[in-house]
């Protein structure tokens, strides 16, 4: 994986912070849902292509249906982009769901599952001293 520059680092993190602000304040669209939260942003160097990564609490048909709706204000969120943010190129934005945050929930949920069993059988079957 190449290592991005301090500048590119730089510009990631400002195009994440207004994408945020946009999607949260701007859109009205009523298919995003109110809790989807931008996780991270890749911009080339170019500046011509951005890769924003999104998680939506809320079941498969949520997530769809807010992909949906970031899809087609696309243009409307670049143009907006375009004004708070001071680039030579506005990059174009594709949305990709991220599931990482989703899956991490469920791997915390079995793992303390597994803990509760292993508790359980502790508790019920006696220890042996040796």
């Amino acid at each position: 994986m190449k290592k991005n520059s301090i500048k590119n680092t730089r510009i990631n993190g400002e195009v994440l912070r207004e994408l945020s602000n946009i999607i949260r304040g701007e859109i009205k669209d009523p298919r995003i849902h109110p809790m989807t939260s931008v996780v991270s942003v890749t911009v080339a160097p170019d500046l011509k292509t951005c890769k924003a990564y999104i998680s939506v609490l809320g079941d498969e048909a949520v997530q769809a249906d807010t992909l949906a709706g970031l899809k087609s204000a696309e243009g409307y969120i670049r143009s907006m982009l375009a004004k708070n943010v001071n680039l030579r190129n506005t990059p174009e934005i594709t949305f990709i769901l991220d599931q990482s945050i989703e899956y991490g929930v469920t791997m915390s949920k079995r793992i303390d599952e597994v803990n509760r069993m292993d508790e359980s059988r502790r508790a019920g079957t006696p220890q042996k001293e040796g």
